[in-house]
């Protein structure tokens, strides 16, 4: 109880204090590919004038590693004393952050795995992890998915969500030249190059399927490759492969609003896609993009539509409005929104 009570005074006496303390919980390690999109938005945040820490969540397995994790999470909460925490992530990630936060307002971003049923990786696990997710959405202050979509597999407390892409550093992913960025990477001039995100989840992704639309586009088209982001490639260099790809391809199961396609319009890059979370919405009216149903045939013919003429895409256009920089404008306004109905309750009590 007083360590409730203490997180709550903490976080009444800098509401009124600038710049805005918030601590960002991130599943996994600082380093590599996963999450990156989180720690771009801490990043962007930063830029905004707010003050980020973040706490990396290292081990989700146990119940004893887990109550180590407390430990330092809360030891980092009396040492930064942050006025509201931010969960980058649903399952594991948004219940420990809920329950570890005592009364300090918490935020969570859900992002596609965490409330999305997957057929192919559905398991005791993953419905242990969509339960967890759902649990975390009751001491939720306020929620944000990704795409209308993921709101719509919530229980309960959907009034508490905003729609809110992770964003895309359109600094980074802009529009190049092709020819130059193959010549940096050794890739052939003449080939046609299919750019496939895999990350560290191929079973969802559709690796296989992926790989059977592509065997049938080359028996079309001379010349054919498929490049596979596997997270191994470091971050810096994605920009690069997208300017030097022909076509982003994407055959989820299911997704949240992936990233990759919002990297992806904003380096002009074309895209042929199944119908998964927000994807259709985001390339509705986008010029060298194709929504076609899961099936290796659709895929392939859509890919020798796009391949055969070699035009980029105008997803830059649109990507603005989905950059960082938009994004962390939106969030610091919800962020300023909580804190000033926490001072309000606070102060009626």
């Amino acid at each position: 109880m007083k360590l409730a009570l203490a997180d709550a005074s903490e976080a009444a006496s800098h509401s009124c204090v600038s710049p805005l303390r918030v601590l960002f919980v991130i599943p996994g390690q600082a380093e590599g590919s996963s999450m990156i999109f989180a720690r771009r938005q801490a990043q962007s945040l930063r830029e905004q004038g707010a003050e980020i820490s973040v706490f990396y969540l290292r081990s989700r397995t146990s119940v004893l590693e887990l109550a180590c994790e407390y430990a330092r999470f809360r030891r980092q909460v009396r040492r930064w004393r942050p006025q509201l925490v931010h969960a980058h992530f649903g399952t594991v990630t948004a219940l420990f952050t809920v329950l570890a936060a005592g009364r300090l307002p918490v935020l969570v971003t859900y992002r596609g795995s965490d409330l999305n049923r997957v057929p192919s990786s559905d398991g005791l696990r993953s419905w242990a992890g969509r339960l967890l997710s759902q649990l975390a959405a009751l001491k939720a202050r306020r929620i944000i998915c990704v795409s209308r979509a993921l709101q719509a597999r919530l229980w309960w407390r959907r009034s508490r969500v905003t729609i809110l892409a992770s964003g895309v550093d359109t600094k980074l992913f802009r529009p190049g030249d092709r020819d130059q960025a193959r010549a940096i990477l050794g890739w052939r001039r003449s080939a046609r190059v299919i750019l496939f995100n895999s990350g560290h989840d191929s079973r969802n992704k559709r690796l296989d399927l992926a790989r059977a639309a592509v065997g049938l586009t080359g028996g079309m088209l001379p010349g054919v490759e498929l490049k596979v982001l596997d997270g191994s490639i470091e971050p810096t260099q994605v920009p690069l492969w997208m300017k030097a790809a022909d076509c982003l391809l994407v055959t989820s199961d299911a997704e949240g609003s992936p990233t990759v396609v919002q990297e992806a319009m904003a380096s002009n890059l074309p895209i042929v896609s199944v119908d998964a979370g927000d994807v259709a919405e985001r390339l509705e009216g986008v010029r060298q993009t194709r929504i076609v149903r899961r099936d290796p045939l659709a895929l392939g013919a859509a890919l020798v539509d796009v391949l055969k003429n070699p035009e980029r895409s105008d997803g830059s256009l649109r990507a603005e409005s989905l950059s960082l920089t938009s994004i962390a404008g939106a969030l610091m306004a919800l962020y300023g929104e909580v804190l000033r109905t926490r001072s309000s309750a606070l102060n009626a009590s």
